[in-house]
């Protein structure tokens, strides 16, 4: 049990909220400059795709192995160094863009990497701190994940309005967020699932458990419903709609700020509704403001339909998180498979919408994500809560 106190508890929770954030202004930062590294490398829709690939094949590679890392190095150890070679991956890719593709590949391979153990740590660290208030915070902390990407996206639409080369900005940015978040982590409680990992016969039993499994298709559906937009709103409004890169990026930054709303809000209403009810009538949001996005005849229909798609989005990967994580002592290895299940969105989302926005324009590939929002109506029971006779 963890005995820290009330002091101890809320430097803790500050220290998950700017983990959280500072992934997404790395996240954001890079993102908000895709347009110009396109450009620069002269790809096509499908051929970004596949380089934006190569994000996700690190992370796939990572998340695997995060739940044992985690388990064996405590999630500080683990968002200290990813923090630092994440920063140091980006601040790569911001300056090899200049000399061609391969740079591009590498860096992204290991920022994905990065990011996935990051990720199952900063989960692992917020679902102790949410077991210990006995609420649903889990959200607030993507909405801090969310803030950044905000933050970071609206840095990025001002450094492209004002002529700021990709590489001070990303170098800047992002290694400035990788020091940061290195010396915030040191307030990170003990994790619970510390000490019992040697206790466990193998991770590999986690990867049998029915109902870890269909949380991690959920949480695919929504990460591809969330990763889409954040790869493709700002290229879909500069191809499809005919919009500046500024105004593209703004459209991104108003998806990332409807998404911050719907996990700053989102708690309230899952401790009111339950988490069923609340995820289904979001996907049911989220399908609305797809539709709107790709059939509309004008950019204002397009920033509606991008506000709409982002609520809907908003709340799917940290409920699932929540899901995951319902017992504490094996929230590590159950948090790990799910996200693992949840990053192969990532894996085949870029190449997917590339390769139709190759041959019916990007806004009409993204009609992909409805059949995975979709899915996620039909498999939301699976995310009701665990009861405490079944956490073992």
């Amino acid at each position: 049990m963890i005995t820290s106190t009330d002091g101890d508890l809320r430097a803790t929770t500050r220290a998950v909220y700017l983990a959280f954030i500072f992934l997404g202004v790395a996240m954001a930062s890079f993102a908000a400059r895709i347009p110009q590294i396109r450009d620069s490398l002269g790809l096509s829709p499908s051929k970004l795709g596949l380089v934006l690939l190569a994000t996700a094949v690190g992370s796939i590679t990572s998340l695997p192995l995060a739940g044992h890392i985690v388990g064996r190095f405590g999630s500080r150890r683990t968002v200290t160094v990813t923090a630092l070679v994440l920063g140091a991956a980006m601040s790569a890719v911001g300056i090899g863009y200049q000399y061609g593709v391969l740079p591009v590949v590498v860096g992204l391979y290991v920022y994905g990497f990065a990011t996935g153990a990051w990720d199952v740590a900063m989960n692992v660290q917020g679902a102790v701190v949410e077991q210990r208030l006995g609420r649903a915070i889990m959200p607030r902390f993507h909405a801090g994940y969310s803030v950044g990407t905000v933050a970071g996206a609206l840095i990025g639409a001002g450094a492209v309005a004002v002529g700021i080369s990709v590489t001070v900005h990303m170098v800047i940015m992002i290694g400035a967020s990788a020091v940061i978040v290195a010396f915030a982590v040191q307030k990170f409680g003990p994790d619970e699932t510390e000490a019992s990992s040697d206790d466990e016969p193998g991770f590999i039993r986690f990867w049998r458990e029915p109902r870890t499994l269909l949380i991690g298709v959920f949480v695919l559906a929504f990460a591809f419903t969330e990763g889409a937009g954040i790869d493709w709103i700002n290229i879909a409004l500069i191809d499809d709609y005919g919009t500046s890169a500024s105004l593209g990026t703004l459209a991104f930054a108003v998806f990332l700020a409807a998404m911050t709303i719907g996990r700053w809000y989102g708690p309230g209403l899952l401790d009111r509704h339950g988490r069923v009810p609340v995820v289904r009538a979001l996907a049911v949001i989220g399908l609305g403001g797809l539709l709107l996005f790709s059939f509309g005849s004008h950019p204002a229909v397009a920033f509606t339909g991008a506000l709409l798609w982002g609520v809907g989005a908003s709340l799917g990967f940290p409920v699932g998180m929540s899901a995951a994580a319902d017992d504490p002592a094996k929230a590590a290895p159950r948090v790990s498979v799910v996200a693992s299940i949840g990053y192969v969105a990532f894996l085949g989302g870029p190449p997917l919408i590339g390769f139709l926005g190759d041959h019916v324009t990007v806004s009409r590939g993204l009609l992909a994500v409805g059949v995975l929002l979709i899915l996620s109506i039909l498999l939301s029971p699976a995310l009701a809560p665990l009861a405490a006779g079944r956490r073992q």
